[in-house]
Parts: C-alpha cells; structure tokens; sequence
C-alpha cells in the first residue's frame, strides 16, 4: 500500500470538501483492500448513490469514507439525523473509513476503519437545524462521536504514515463480526459498557468500577429501570466474547 495521494488540480474544485472527497476516493480505489475478506479491491460506486462510497466485489460489505486534512477529532459530520439513526436502528448503517491526510506532504496520515455493528445509537448525535434563512431551512444533520467507539475497536490500516499489515487488520475486524446479529439494542448496550470500562483507564478493573457507570448509561438507555443486572449482563457477554476475563472476587481484566 502506498499512502501518497494522488495528483489534481485542486484549484478547479470549489471547496475543501469536495478536494477532500476527489483525492480519498481515488486513494481509496488505488490502494485500499476489504478489512472483512480477502478481496484486494474495493468498487467505488457512482457518484450520487446515497451513504455508500465503495463496495467489497467479493463479500458485498459496503463502506463510507469521511476525510479532511485536519487532525481527526472527537467527531465527524455526516448526512441527516433521522436517516443515519433509522440505518443504525435497522442495521443498514455502512463501515466507515475516516482519514486524515497532510497537505503539506500530499502522504495519507491515518486512517480509521470502523465496522458498522460498531456503530451505535449513542455516538450518533443530533446538530440542531438549520435556521429558516438557509437554503435546506429546518435540516437536521448529525454527527457521529469517535470517542464514544471502544477505543480497541478503532482500527488504523494507515498511523502516523505507516502502514499496518493488512493481516492484522483483518484479524482484529472479525473480532467483533459476531455483533452483526445482535440488534441495535444489544449493540448499543454491549459497546456503551465496554466503552465505559475502558475509559476507568486500567487493564483490571472491579465491578463495583463498572457500577460507577449506572447514571451514565441509563441516560443513555432510558427505558431500561435495572440497570446494575444490565451492565453484569454485558459483562458476562463480553467475557464470553473473550474481549474481558474473570479473575475472581469481582475483578476483571481486558484482553489485549
């Protein structure tokens, strides 16, 4: 894989985002490979098809790439909330690919894979709508937050200019590929708690830790009235998982 990006005439495109999106498109058709399988390719699809940027040829996995020659943030903008939370409830909701290239160097810098089943109601957030004076009056966009995805789940195929071996890559996203049949509930429960235990900022952790959270995710799941059972639920799972161990008396540990 060869992180230099390729040449254009930028001067002619009239904004930094549509720059943004010719020079990763056509990196991403050049270079990139499907994280899910084997295929050494992906189709990038016509312009106009809505969400969808490229498509695996092999395992039809589909992906969305979401670029800027800034330093990747805690959160990036994408389409309307009302149909990014519907693809999210109904798992339709693409794999993205966030990317973060340097203009000085014309050299990809990062980039993030994130599988779809990642992808959970509580990182989409809703932007307040657009004033009665713009040209799309009462739109409402959304942003999807970074920090809120398990930071162990972020996958970088390209780090500080380096390439990661595309074996591990691929090893790393079918860890979590069991997620895919579990609902949106399920996936937003799973994901919230495992974001929660790792942000306690230690390899072993206590479950009274992991209780520290309970205001924090029944706001984030409302409807739920038992949330302690909740969390020893997930717990549970993600041990079965192998993504934490039981040590005993209470005490986890996260696998690496």
């Amino acid at each position: 894989m060869d992180v230099r990006l390729g040449s254009f005439d930028i001067v002619k495109y009239q904004s930094g985002s549509q720059v943004a999106r010719i020079i990763s498109e056509d990196w991403i058709e050049r270079e990139m490979y499907c994280p899910s399988c084997n295929s050494s390719d992906l189709d990038r699809l016509p312009h106009g098809t809505k969400v969808i940027d490229f498509r695996c040829p092999s395992c039809l996995e589909v992906f969305q790439i979401k670029s800027s020659r800034r330093s990747l943030g805690n959160k990036i903008m994408d389409s309307a909330y009302g149909t990014m939370i519907s693809a999210v409830n109904e798992n339709r909701s693409p794999n993205l690919m966030v990317m973060h290239y340097s203009v000085e160097s014309w050299l990809v810098q990062d980039l993030i894979l994130i599988p779809r089943q990642l992808i959970i109601p509580s990182i989409i957030q809703k932007r307040n709508e657009l004033s009665p004076k713009a040209e799309r009056k009462g739109w409402v966009g959304c942003n999807i937050v970074i920090s809120g995805i398990p930071s162990a789940s972020r996958l970088f195929a390209v780090k500080d200019f380096q390439v990661k071996n595309p074996d591990e890559i691929r090893m790393e996203w079918k860890r979590f590929a069991f997620a895919k049949e579990m609902n949106s509930d399920s996936r937003g429960w799973m994901f919230d708690v495992l974001r929660s235990i790792q942000s306690i900022g230690k390899q072993q952790f206590t479950i009274l830790e992991a209780y520290a959270f309970e205001e924090e995710l029944s706001i984030l799941h409302p409807k739920n009235k038992n949330v302690r059972p909740k969390i020893r639920q997930q717990l549970q799972l993600l041990r079965d998982r192998e993504i934490i161990r039981f040590i005993g008396r209470g005490i986890y540990e996260l696998n690496d």
